[in-house]
């Protein structure tokens, strides 16, 4: 219902002011010009506002209506999320797709959750029970993996009076009804909440269990934890969307939020068409079965970029507060902070360094830090999380430019993207030295309990030597590699093996594409028990160039393209040959 009118008084690119809007409220949506087009009041003196726009402002004019709806942005959340593509402002782009063609025309309007849709509701409540925000009303299978549970809203608590029976009902159906202080509130299966306004949760828990991605150098270098933050930040060509569909496509987590915000339109393309056919590995179907995209490509409005992150992040919330993991990707942060920058100029602000505005680093701070690991509102204590990650794209490659430096600050994993690794088509390119995790204190107890004792100790071991790899470099390129002691051959040949046959590894080969964590832990022995064993044997007098000439070091290099179903044997008879064959050198036991 529109509240407040206007009239359009000035125009820059998607920024709009207006007057004659006494009463309007920051962060109100408001309907712009003949068209309706959707934008946002950022900033109010007196009964003038500022609009950002999120659609193509060109033909608009001054003396052009403008509309206040009185209600702020908010995100649709009910089921029908899971599986679905939406734009920056939640907007479902293949409903659009089937109005108006492949072009989205402005002013274009659908409701985000299909509201013809009959939904098999199951009630978990009854008549006379007293529920509050946070609540299960009932279950419904939103896809063949995810069951949805429908929450009451956090504002609102009451008696129930009446509850739906089971049955097929659409979201626009009431399927409850609560009393409170005397007044009736009926609830439907979906509502609405301001994508700004953080979701409230009862406590916040320490991370304490990593968030698996089957990809060696992070799960065992640089792990996140569920609940974590982690940056990829990087420059052209460095494997920052493939790293980011890679964690999309593997990571344990329940849901997949999965944000292309500012990228160019063929890599989100190829997201489109490959979640579709990709089969999740923990319930062999269809991975889009818990996933949802939002698409808000380069050529696509400027402002809608901003609005894309806390769609997204909202989005993710709505799915933790029914006690699912979510693991939301940002790809990337870059563009919506050159978004902020470019409105910012619109609104004649002061710049601050290279141009981006004052407020960036609250702005990216305040994205992070609703991240976490939480017990949700409502009865049981249930345990969800939203972890994100997000990538960096600084101009050429340069870390101390701001975004990345302010995105540092508030993220506790940083995955170091490294151009000279990308030349030499070592992928995924995180150099392992720059690159850090602040989780590996708490998540040590996890490692030792759930995948072996020794796993923390041999990752240890494994940086100390690429470590020690990094010093030798500077003599190896005056004197050569032969030159060196025999255990820093050896040493040398160790770091080899840990960054090409453990390290690399291939996105697009069908085995190598996810590594257990016990298939990495097993790989990391063997390459550690070829070091110890080699150190052993050259204190016993045995040659260094027969130690690197062993016919088992191939099967070491082949590790990464066993089947994870006979990875155990088959590396356990590798670790026993590595011992057997080196001891062989010296005549030991």
């Amino acid at each position: 219902m529109c509240l407040i009118q206007g009239r359009i008084v000035r125009i820059a690119g998607p920024v709009v002011e207006a007057e004659g809007m006494l009463g309007a409220k920051m962060y109100d949506v408001v309907r712009v010009g003949d068209e309706e087009l959707l934008g946002e009041i950022i900033r109010i003196r007196g009964d003038k506002v500022t609009v950002q726009v999120y659609e193509d402002t060109t033909g608009l004019k001054p003396g052009d209506k403008i509309y206040s709806t009185g209600e702020p942005l908010s995100a649709e959340l009910g089921p029908g999320l899971l599986g679905n593509i939406y734009d920056g402002v939640q907007r479902p782009l293949d409903k659009i797709r089937a109005l108006v063609g492949d072009f989205v025309r402005r002013g274009v309007h659908e409701f985000a959750l299909d509201r013809n849709k009959k939904w098999h509701f199951m009630p978990k409540v009854n008549v006379g029970d007293y529920v509050q925000g946070g609540d299960i009303l009932g279950v419904v299978p939103e896809t063949e993996t995810v069951e949805h549970r429908v929450l009451v809203p956090p504002n609102i608590q009451g008696k129930i009076t009446w509850i739906a029976d089971e049955g097929e009902y659409t979201i626009e159906e009431t399927i409850a009804k609560l009393e409170h202080d005397g007044k009736t509130i009926e609830l439907k299966m979906y509502h609405k909440w301001p994508i700004r306004v953080p979701r409230p949760f009862k406590r916040r828990l320490d991370p304490e269990t990593p968030l698996i991605t089957g990809q060696r150098v992070f799960d065992t270098f640089f792990p996140i934890a569920k609940g974590g933050t982690a940056a990829i930040p990087g420059g052209f060509g460095t494997g920052k969307t493939v790293s980011q569909h890679q964690l999309a496509k593997w990571s344990d987590a329940d849901i997949v939020v999965y944000i292309g915000c500012g990228e160019r339109g063929n890599e989100m393309t190829e997201v489109l068409e490959e979640f579709p056919h990709l089969q999740d590995p923990r319930t062999g179907k269809s991975l889009m079965f818990r996933t949802v995209l939002i698409a808000n490509t380069s050529n696509m409005p400027v402002a809608a970029r901003e609005a894309s992150i806390y769609m997204g992040i909202t989005i993710a919330e709505y799915y933790r507060d029914m006690g699912y993991d979510v693991a939301l990707m940002a790809d990337s942060t870059s563009r919506w902070a050159e978004a902020l920058r470019e409105i910012s100029g619109r609104l004649e602000e002061m710049p601050g360094e290279e141009g981006f505005p004052a407020y960036l680093a609250s702005r990216i701070s305040e994205f992070y830090e609703r991240a976490g690991r939480v017990i949700t509102l409502g009865a049981g204590d249930r345990v969800g999380s939203v972890s994100v990650v997000g990538a960096v794209s600084p101009p050429g490659g340069d870390f101390s430019e701001p975004v990345t430096q302010n995105t540092l600050r508030v993220v506790k994993v940083f995955w170091a993207l490294d151009a000279a690794l990308a030349d030499q088509r070592h992928f995924p390119s995180v150099n392992w030295l720059k690159s850090y995790s602040l989780y590996l204190e708490k998540l040590e107890k996890w490692y030792k309990e759930h995948i072996a004792k020794d796993f923390p100790e041999l990752r240890r071991e494994a940086m100390s030597i690429l470590q020690r790899e990094a010093e030798l470099q500077e003599i190896v390129k005056l004197v050569g590699p032969d030159a060196l002691p025999r255990k820093d051959q050896l040493l040398m040949e160790a770091a080899r093996m840990i960054r090409e046959d453990f390290l690399q590894q291939n996105a697009f080969d069908p085995v190598d594409t996810y590594c257990s964590l016990k298939k990495q832990h097993l790989m990391l022995k063997a390459i550690i028990t070829f070091y110890r064993e080699g150190l052993r044997a050259l204190e016993k007098g045995a040659s260094i160039v027969k130690l690197k000439e062993l016919p088992v070091k191939y099967k070491i290099a082949r590790m990464k393209l066993i089947e994870e179903d006979r990875a155990e044997e088959e590396i356990n008879a590798i670790i026993n040959e590595i011992i057997s064959s080196i001891r062989s050198l010296y005549g030991g036991e």
